[in-house]
């Protein structure tokens, strides 16, 4: 999202609603840290809930960053088709090497749980592999869970952070698909980086169906379109091979 909190219109959530409504399970960064951006994601589910299938949410508290960084993420689900089992939880394990701590959360569909990992880098400019690093140690300190790793990175797929999670069987759904959406579009290119992606571990998972969605063709500009995202969703879809 971008700064999702109470300066989103009626209409820019029922818009989000609308791309959501497809999937099962949805994952958000970017939401404001204050009570507007809880609103924000009640509204949002709110709108969800009229479209015909029942939704449910839990919004994370505020990141334990400086002030102009934290925020809050927040995940939406089908709990007619997805179990949420727990509480969620931002992971303290690194939580002084990582400004916005990632903000875990477990699920089971059909007796196969798996737990998504959700989280939003420090900028370009700030080095976010030095946040990215600590995520090789995550799956050896939740060995028993099925770890999915997803959210705005910053930094594209084939960077060299990522390799200790390759070498342990996490992949990523895209490859050479850029994400964010450029100020202008310049002819038909309208993105700029490769910076969002799903990590999921080709092991215990089969991916079946991935992609993305092109949310800046539903509007006149992209200044419009910014108001909502400046990057595009990323979706997929999974096959569980294992019961954990």
């Amino acid at each position: 999202m971008q700064n999702f909190g109470k300066t989103k219109s009626e209409s820019e959530i029922n818009f989000v609603a609308n791309v959501l409504n497809e999937f099962d399970v949805v994952a958000l960064q970017e939401i404001v840290a204050g009570s507007g951006g809880i609103q924000a994601v009640a509204k949002l589910a709110d709108a969800l809930n009229r479209k015909g299938a029942k939704w449910e949410y839990v919004v994370s508290d505020p990141t334990q960053s400086t002030p102009y960084a934290s925020e809050r993420y927040a995940y939406l689900w089908k709990p007619g088709r997805v179990e949420k089992t727990g509480n969620g939880w931002l992971d303290q394990h690194f939580k002084n090497k990582i400004d916005r701590e990632p903000f875990m959360a477990d699920f089971c569909y059909e007796n196969k749980s798996f737990t998504l990992v959700n989280f939003h880098a420090i900028p370009k400019k700030k080095q976010p592999e030095t946040e990215i690093k600590y995520f090789k140690f995550l799956p050896n300190i939740y060995p028993e869970k099925d770890l999915i790793f997803l959210g705005d990175f910053n930094v594209p797929q084939n960077h060299t952070v990522f390799n200790p999670l390759r070498k342990a069987g996490y992949l990523p759904i895209l490859v050479n698909q850029k994400t964010t959406m450029k100020m202008e579009c310049k002819g038909n290119e309208c993105l700029a980086s490769e910076y969002d992606n799903i990590f999921f571990n080709s092991k215990d998972l089969k991916l079946l169906d991935f992609g993305v969605i092109l949310i800046y063709k539903s509007f006149p500009d992209m200044k419009a379109v910014r108001r909502i995202s400046d990057h595009i969703p990323v979706w997929a879809e999974f096959e569980f091979a294992l019961s954990r």
